[in-house]
């Protein structure tokens, strides 16, 4: 951008979240600041305290943004509207639906992107409160931005004017602080025991029951293998219960900081999600070279091709059978690492993905006004 430009501030909106959406709004707060961009993150304060966004060099406001729908988000309108205003604002970029709702309303002055990170999966009331919700967002946005091809695709067929491809690079994990034998004797894994490994929100979308049902049928081998799922979420009482009544060898671990050093112990690793877009414990896997099992939906086979074993949604034998074959075909494993770690050094990095996002700011700030901003409503020009 240039130095006339760069006075103007780069806004980043999001709304609650654990994880992969948080950590990406981060790493773009972070590389914007490193380039002298001034940012300020807008979202709920409990995101500040996970993220930190003003360690990665950016101005925080909080705006109380439900992980869904609510009376609450008039409210979250009228302050992210007040926080507008008093900025002298060059772009709004949303991050996800629910924050792209808020920020379509809000009706910023400035031109709004919003990324679409996730599809909307739920049937019922629910679901076609949700698919309104992507209608607004996508007519409503001066650019749509998609992180797998469906959902550019889905944007595109509810009005978006722009809809284009952003791939998410997964941030990269620091080394393994701990040796391989020392995260496997944590867990109480010895010898030639496999370590199943898998990492995401505890959320029903994650379908973790399938592979809960899968490992339980685990138990009988010998030697039986050790899974473990790292990550938090409103799923964790249902899971724990199922782990329970199947006996399955399944251990929540909750939050974990320390998943390079998780991937150092894994024998394999397991994605057993509805819809992903390129999910990013996917990418961490692979990059660690530890062999993926993962289903074939949203964005995956795009991310993976044939680095990684895919199988159906949903279908517990397909899992089971997956993972069987691997644990019992050792140079099968490596070859599937290598071919991993090669597919991986192919993905875009997150310098590159930053690098996208500042050429769109940067085409945004010399283009047109969005048709229909009220520049009296937010904003200053």
């Amino acid at each position: 951008m240039s130095a006339s430009e760069r006075r103007r501030v780069v806004v980043l909106v999001l709304a609650s979240s654990t994880g992969g959406v948080g950590q990406h709004v981060r790493a773009l707060a972070r590389g914007l600041a490193a380039a002298g961009e001034s940012v300020l993150v807008c979202g709920p304060a409990a995101t500040q305290d996970q993220f930190d966004f003003i360690a990665a060099g950016a101005r925080f406001a909080p705006v109380e943004i439900p992980a869904t729908p609510t009376p609450a988000d008039a409210r979250a309108v009228v302050v992210l509207r007040r926080v507008l205003a008093a900025e002298q604002v060059g772009v709004v970029h949303a991050h996800g639906l629910r924050a792209g709702l808020v920020a379509v309303l809000a009706r910023p002055a400035a031109p709004l992107v919003v990324t679409w990170h996730n599809a909307v999966l739920a049937g019922g009331l629910r679901g076609g409160v949700s698919r309104l919700v992507q209608r607004v967002v996508a007519r409503g946005a001066r650019v749509t931005l998609g992180a797998s091809a469906d959902l550019v695709e889905r944007a595109a067929a509810l009005g978006a004017t722009d809809a284009r491809l952003a791939p998410v690079a997964a941030p990269a994990l620091p080394a393994p602080r701990r040796r391989r034998a020392a995260v496997r004797a944590e867990f109480g894994v010895t010898g030639d025991q496999p370590l199943v490994l898998s990492v995401g929100r505890l959320h029903p979308q994650k379908r973790y029951d399938v592979l809960v049902d899968a490992a339980a049928r685990w138990r009988e081998r010998r030697p039986a293998p050790v899974v473990l799922i790292a990550g938090s979420g409103p799923a964790y009482l249902p899971l724990a219960a199922r782990i329970s009544a199947a006996r399955a060898p399944v251990t929540l671990l909750g939050h974990r900081a320390d998943v390079a050093d998780l991937l150092a112990g894994a024998d394999l690793a397991v994605v057993t999600s509805d819809w992903e877009a390129r999910q990013l414990f996917a990418q961490e896997a692979m990059r660690a070279g530890v062999p993926l099992v993962a289903t074939a939906v949203g964005g995956l086979p795009d991310l993976v091709g044939d680095a990684a074993v895919l199988v159906p949604p949903g279908d517990v034998d397909a899992v089971d059978a997956a993972v069987r074959a691997l644990l019992d075909d050792g140079p099968g494993r490596a070859e599937l690492a290598r071919r991993g770690a090669a597919r991986a050094a192919t993905w875009p990095t997150e310098a590159q993905t930053l690098a996208q996002v500042v050429a769109l700011y940067a085409e945004l700030a010399r283009g047109p006004a969005a048709p229909g901003t009220d520049a009296r409503s937010t904003g200053r020009r």
